[in-house]
């Protein structure tokens, strides 16, 4: 199966849902202190920016990888920054945990951080320590800042022109 046809169903995420799944994530990190955090770029930036207001963490570090193109996943793991320590007292985080696969190589590089995404499809969840909602694996994750407010013409106005 291409990657293209595995993701069946669209799950998207708007600002709030995003806002409101973090702040509940981070209630339950409100009596761990952390050094600070790890975001996995470019997924794991906003979340973890959020995240860093939340529970008042100033330090913040990235560890730069790429296994997506668009909707397909690439055959390996480029590290184009990594980390100079094991993320003991780290929060790592991203947005998504899908098959695993990068999820795997950032737990070889920071394998004592505790590990954190949004959402966790079942191929990859046994990986990260937390996380705030499963996803179905056949689900592709439309986040917020993959998307943009565009102009929908009113229904009666495409009706006119005959383009019901």
């Amino acid at each position: 199966m291409s990657n293209s046809d595995r993701y069946q169903h669209y799950f998207t995420v708007s600002w709030d849902r995003l806002h409101r799944d973090v702040r509940e994530l981070c209630d339950s990190l409100l009596n761990r202190r952390f050094e600070g955090i790890v975001a996995v770029a470019r997924g794991g930036l906003i979340p973890a920016g959020l995240i860093a207001r939340e529970l008042d963490i100033r330090l913040v570090d990235t560890v730069c990888v790429k296994s997506y193109d668009k909707m397909e996943q690439g055959e390996g793991i480029d590290v184009l920054k990594g980390i100079d320590h094991d993320g003991d007292g780290w929060l790592l985080v991203d947005d998504l945990v899908d098959t695993g696969k990068t999820a795997r190589a950032v737990r070889e590089m920071l394998p004592k951080a505790h590990f954190l995404t949004i959402y966790a499809k079942p191929e990859g969840r046994e990986l990260v320590d937390q996380y705030h909602s499963e996803v179905a694996q056949d689900t592709w994750i439309q986040f917020p800042w993959d998307t943009g407010f565009a102009y929908v013409e009113p229904l009666a106005d495409r009706r006119r022109r005959g383009q019901d």
